[in-house]
């Protein structure tokens, strides 16, 4: 994918230090991501257009979707509210639920990494951000395109088609995906088997 569509990708980054803030917003314009840079959790669910102090499923604007989001990237440490509780208020919201979000902090703290994976975060960075962390969001930016109502039901339906089909036709695949994996296949022979994204 060419610069024109990553520069799509609206990332949301969360951190009270100035100098980790710009740090961050530099790395990902850098990558050409559209960023938008706050210094608290609460201005944060004000920017995504979550009322902290209600329902977090309610909007506290009619105007709440005029922003789309691709992911929040947000420090752990924070005064007032920390990371670890903006991750758990956007996955409480039926609205945010699906925005990927990667924690960031400058503690390795095993408890707490494995605290922020089980309640939802896609990852765990150390800080200070390096270009390298960046790549690895992609994956996830990429996730938060597939349209809110079918990425429950993607995986759901292929089971339920796959679970209707009559035992002999489970192994059998379309032919347009046989020609995808044939290709795939002679493609990974080229190669010697290393991915080429194009």
């Amino acid at each position: 994918m060419g610069m024109a569509a990553e520069s799509q990708f609206h990332v949301l980054a969360v951190d009270d230090s100035i100098v980790d803030r710009k740090l961050i917003e530099r790395l990902l314009k850098t990558s050409f991501y559209q960023v938008t840079a706050v210094d608290s959790g609460s201005k944060a669910l004000e920017f995504l257009g979550l009322n902290e102090h209600a329902d977090s499923s309610t909007p506290s604007s009619p105007n709440h979707h005029r922003v789309e989001v691709n992911l929040v990237i947000t420090d752990y440490c924070m005064p007032g509210m920390s990371g670890y509780d903006l991750l758990k208020k956007i996955k409480e919201s039926s609205l945010m639920r699906n925005i990927p979000v990667v924690i960031m902090s400058s503690e390795n703290v095993p408890s707490r990494i494995k605290r922020c994976l089980e309640e939802g975060a896609e990852e765990f960075f150390l800080k200070p951000m390096k270009l390298s962390d960046v790549d690895k969001l992609r994956p996830h930016v990429m996730k938060s395109m597939i349209p809110k109502g079918d990425r429950g039901q993607q995986a759901e339906s292929r089971n339920t088609e796959i679970q209707s089909q009559p035992q002999s036709k489970k192994r059998k695949l379309p032919a347009e995906e046989d020609d995808e994996i044939s290709s795939s296949a002679r493609m990974r022979s080229l190669y010697g088997g290393l991915a080429v994204v194009l």
